[in-house]
């Protein structure tokens, strides 16, 4: 066995819609692995859920994550360089970057939802319109479920 080295320069990297991440790599024997992910201003994912949990760490910029729930209106967390975010499994949620600037997080996932952002991810960024109906079934294969309705 021999030891891993990944460095933003060599990391395999994906764009999914507008957002570049960067697979940092796992624990050996470990399904969780390491992500850096740049959300650019305005980026961020619609309202979902899923069976995986998720672990962000901000390190540079403003992220605005929202729960959604009974909680009318929705619960808003403002997180800058420094904060972490645990989101649980099947809490329904979403992320954005409404600042302006660009935000850079590291996050720790579930091999089941990188193989989501590996589906669905492509070598450039998105030009144009997404191809929702392409997100929407890699969503369904993966267990991902879309939020009807969100504030």
């Amino acid at each position: 066995m021999t030891i891993d080295v990944n460095t933003p320069s060599n990391a395999d990297r994906l764009w999914v819609v507008a957002d570049k991440i960067r697979f940092l790599g796992s624990l050996p024997g470990s399904p969780i692995e390491l992500l850096d992910i740049e959300v650019p201003a305005g980026s961020g994912t619609p309202p979902h859920t899923h069976e995986a949990a998720e672990l962000f760490y901000v390190l540079e910029g403003d992220l605005t994550v929202r729960q959604f729930g009974s909680e009318i209106p929705p619960v808003v967390i403002h997180a800058g360089p420094g904060t972490s975010v645990t989101i649980p499994s099947r809490v329904p949620h979403n992320y954005v970057n409404e600042s302006g600037k660009p935000v850079r997080m590291l996050v720790m996932l579930e091999a089941s939802m990188v193989a989501f952002f590996r589906d669905i991810g492509s070598a450039e960024p998105a030009s144009g319109v997404p191809d929702f109906a392409r997100i929407g079934a890699a969503m369904e294969r993966h267990g991902i479920e879309a939020l009807a309705s969100a504030a």
